[in-house]
């Protein structure tokens, strides 16, 4: 009852055309002052022999792990959400910051066992986009501790938890909250992770590896300057780095649940479809094909003098305009399209 309260209400603030508010999980507000070095946690760092601690470590991207390919610095680590440092600290060095929710929405998974995910303590909510109740997925993690449970509706600036360091490879000094927004790719998580990857899942599918995450700073960053901007307009324009047709095989789940990502009318009668990635494997539309195939190809791909590996964190293989799936871009498409087996 709760759910569909909320639900109604904020999609009749959409449909009256008042946009859904958003804002950054904590008070620090670096990011939008153009103060990214106090705003983000630093990576410790040795590269060639020489230690540093940059703060980009702590950005969205490939950031991490990096290598000399040529002449060439490559990151081979996709990062994908933002590490945002405390601003507030007690006399021992323990972080302070309060963790809130960044929009509108229900509280839909909580963690509270730390040696349970790399993420440590964790929370996800999940925040309607549209009239409709379609939703994006946030987390927040590397909590100390959680202060809602599934099934709280949740307001903008709503307090969570409050901002740690649980989680793997994290210390009192590196204390941060890391913080994604994304799409769920599949409703049979349990499934893929059988097939693909084993360990045993306590997160079913809240799990972070069922959520690809966007960029999700400069998505605060644009609508600082447009603030009217909604997330599926921010997916949608996000550019693309490479196309995979793959075959039609019954309901496409991942475009019922996103149906803002789709171009022209799904239930066309077709042998395919047509799906856009960003470089990190983000979709950003799903459109019809005509083209018949048997199994995932590249149909498309931006043209670079860089290997594609190095620029898609893995997922694809090949250079200049040519290239094909790798076992882990092949591994992402599965899950995207639902083709594995039921657990």
């Amino acid at each position: 009852m709760l759910r569909s309260a909320l639900s109604f209400l904020l999609a009749s603030a959409i449909a009256h055309g008042a946009p859904t508010d958003w804002q950054l999980p904590t008070e620090n507000r670096h990011l939008l002052t153009g103060q990214p070095e106090k705003f983000y946690m630093y990576v410790d760092r040795t590269f060639e022999g020489e230690r540093s601690t940059p703060w980009q470590g702590g950005a969205w991207g490939l950031v991490r792990n990096p290598i000399r390919v040529g002449g060439k610095i490559e990151y081979l680590r996709f990062h994908e959400g933002i590490d945002i440092a405390p601003i507030k600290r007690d006399a021992a060095g323990n972080p302070l910051d309060l963790v809130m929710s960044v929009s509108d929405g229900r509280v839909v998974h909580v963690s509270d066992v730390a040696g349970r995910s790399n993420y440590g303590c964790y929370i996800v909510v999940e925040h309607p986009v549209d009239a409709e109740g379609h939703v994006v997925h946030s987390l927040y993690a590397h909590l100390s501790t959680c202060s809602v449970k599934p099934g709280d509706a949740v307001k903008t600036g709503s307090v969570l938890g409050r901002l740690g360091y649980t989680g793997a490879g994290i210390n009192r000094t590196r204390a941060h909250v890391h913080l994604e927004l994304g799409l769920m790719m599949s409703n049979r998580f349990d499934g893929w992770m059988r097939q693909y990857s084993g360990g045993t899942n306590h997160h079913g599918n809240y799990n972070g590896m069922n959520l690809i995450g966007m960029d999700v700073a400069r998505f605060f960053v644009e609508r600082q300057k447009n603030p009217s901007l909604t997330v599926p307009e921010f997916v949608r324009h996000s550019p693309a780095y490479f196309k995979v047709t793959v075959p039609r095989r019954g309901t496409l789940e991942f475009a019922t649940r996103h149906p803002w990502l789709v171009y022209g009318d799904l239930a066309t009668n077709s042998p395919s479809w047509e799906i856009a990635f960003t470089a990190t494997g983000l979709p950003t539309g799903i459109a019809v094909s005509k083209r018949k195939v048997d199994a995932p190809i590249v149909s498309a791909v931006r043209s670079s003098d860089t290997a594609h590996r190095y620029l898609t964190r893995g997922l694809l293989s090949g250079e200049g305009s040519s290239a094909t799936l790798s076992t882990n871009g092949k591994k992402l498409v599965a899950l995207i399209t639902g083709d594995f087996p039921d657990p």
